[in-house]
């Protein structure tokens, strides 16, 4: 399986559970540690632990178990390492914090309304 084709298969499974927000960032240019970082807000930190746990199952299914996983035991940002690619699922407020799009230098997300300015 192709790089793009993971990431495709993440952002399903992460439409699965209705992950919010989820963008795609081919990082390939600017580090050699994956090809594609996927980034995706969970509604709480239930939310985010099950569309983690359900990215992570869809792996294995499919033959690819997750290489690690950080943050599970508390839901505010769960990061999921699957190789080529690498899956992000936070909560709102520490997504609009730390802003991923921003620090890879991906400039096509600028100006995107943060979660909480969406949600009021």
């Amino acid at each position: 399986m192709q790089s793009h084709e993971f990431a495709q298969l993440a952002t399903d499974a992460l439409a699965d559970l209705k992950a919010l927000n989820v963008v795609t960032l081919d990082v390939r240019k600017q580090t050699s540690i994956t090809d594609f970082m996927v980034i995706a807000t969970g509604t709480s930190d239930r939310h985010v632990r099950s569309i983690a746990d359900h990215v992570i199952e869809k792996f294995r299914e499919a033959g690819f178990p997750a290489l690690g996983v950080e943050g599970h035991e508390y839901g505010e940002w769960v990061l999921v390492d699957l190789g080529d690619v690498v899956v992000h699922v936070m909560r709102s407020k520490t997504r609009d914090f730390y802003k991923l799009e921003n620090l890879w230098g991906m400039d096509d997300q600028a100006g995107r309304p943060t979660d909480s300015e969406r949600t009021g």
